[in-house]
């Protein structure tokens, strides 16, 4: 048996057991969780999230970029066009120690900040090697970006690989506060 056998007859266990048809597209608690893609760091499992209550965006590290920035906006008209206007009303930014955006960061600086979307003297701006300040770093450039809905609560968080364990770097708070 190949992986996608294994695959496929997983996928078959899902649907008898665990399909929901009744989920909607918008997550149940109107959140939207951004992750790293390291396998270890899966935000559904690391937060308990139930299918259909957050909806999870994973790119390398977790980072806030253009391209992310981008997908929130098409998430935003997505929620309108689903009749909720204000689209999700929790952002959170998971970030996690021992993460591989480090090796890069010394190995590839190039390479990582062209990803990143930033010159390389950029990179000791962004705290790649510091989960810690780069999930800061990361909630002020969205709470700095104009595109993202007002009233959205932000929050940062670092899950120690070694532990299990999250701990709450920026707590939520508004992205800005609600204009009237």
């Amino acid at each position: 048996m190949d992986f996608l056998d294994t695959l496929t007859d997983r996928n078959a266990a899902f649907a008898r057991n665990d399909f929901a048809a009744d989920l909607t597209m918008m997550p149940s608690t109107g959140t939207i969780v951004v992750g790293c893609v390291d396998p270890r760091v899966d935000p559904a499992l690391v937060l308990g999230l139930a299918q259909g209550e957050a909806a999870v965006i994973r790119n390398v590290g977790g980072r806030v970029d253009e391209h992310l920035i981008d997908t929130l906006g098409v998430l935003r008209v997505v929620a309108q066009a689903a009749g909720r206007p204000g689209g999700v009303r929790n952002l959170v930014l998971l970030h996690h120690s021992d993460c591989g955006i480090i090796g890069c960061y010394h190995q590839a600086p190039d390479l990582l900040a062209r990803h990143l979307g930033v010159g390389r003297d950029a990179l000791d701006t962004m705290h790649v090697t510091d989960p810690h300040k780069a999930v800061a770093h990361d909630i002020a450039a969205l709470r700095a970006n104009e595109q993202l809905a007002d009233g959205t609560i932000v929050t940062g968080l670092v899950y120690d690989v070694a532990t299990g364990l999250i701990e709450t770097v920026v707590p939520p708070g508004p992205l800005r506060p609600a204009t009237s």
